[in-house]
């Protein structure tokens, strides 16, 4: 059984070999939105006395201003999501990718990029796609089911690092399967970050992206423990996770 302390161990162990480049990596996986469903939300308020010179005292926004706001905002949702399935999965399972290569001492930065390759890319989006969907159907029933559902499902980038035409239905019973048990511990290591997060936040917020490393690194360490348990007991073989052709052998 892993505890947080261990793993946490081994992650900054491994980070003081190859800090930079995990910054960079875990850099680009905040930017395309890949921290776990997690990050800062930045509202913007209105007044309501506020307005355009010139209205004299009428509606501060015209129907056609309006309509406009509307549109653009749509377009720019939809810009965002374009972006974040075509561009972002990739990078995001790419960047976890990275991560479980560094665990085991290999850095290599390349492996951001590798999802792009024609034989991958659209199976990752697929299953991606498909883990998003799911757990958007759990959230609609309430708020701890959809938790529970984006714990089960956590792994799914990670697996699919390793063999991105694993399938997007495998992908996520293969998460559950690993997470089962598990999901309560994942939690707590979760919270374990609080503190360096709010010293984070306290470094005016920059401070936060120098956190990322340690939290990505040690979620890799905990993928390889789950990945361990579940070929011990059987609940897939090597060459699902396409060890065996790596060489990496168990």
């Amino acid at each position: 059984m892993w505890t947080r302390q261990d793993i946490k161990s081994k992650a900054w162990e491994n980070l003081r070999s190859s800090y930079w480049k995990a910054f960079l990596v875990s850099l680009v996986i905040a930017i395309v939105g890949g921290n776990g469903g997690s990050g800062f939300n930045f509202n913007t308020g209105s007044s309501s006395s506020s307005g355009f010179p010139g209205g004299g005292g009428g509606d501060a926004f015209s129907p056609e201003l309006i309509a406009v706001i509307i549109v653009a905002v749509c377009i720019g949702m939809l810009i965002f999501l374009a972006f974040r399935i075509f561009i972002g999965y990739p990078l995001e399972v790419g960047g976890r990718k990275y991560f479980i290569e560094a665990e085991q001492f290999r850095y290599d930065m390349n492996h951001l990029g590798y999802i792009f390759n024609k034989a991958y890319y659209l199976d990752v989006i697929k299953s991606m796609l498909w883990r998003a969907f799911i757990n958007f159907l759990w959230y609609l029933l309430l708020i701890i089911p959809g938790i529970i559902a984006t714990y089960a499902y956590r792994m799914v980038p990670y697996i699919l690092a390793e063999n991105p035409n694993i399938g997007y239905k495998r992908a996520l019973e293969l998460s559950a399967q690993m997470t089962k048990g598990h999901k309560w511990g994942i939690f707590v290591l979760d919270l374990s970050f609080i503190g360096w997060m709010i010293l984070g936040i306290l470094a005016l917020l920059i401070g936060v992206l120098f956190v990322f490393p340690y939290i990505n690194a040690t979620n890799a360490e905990l993928y390889l423990i789950l990945r361990q348990q579940a070929l011990d007991n059987s609940l897939c073989i090597q060459e699902e996770l396409s060890l065996a052709s790596t060489g990496e052998v168990l």
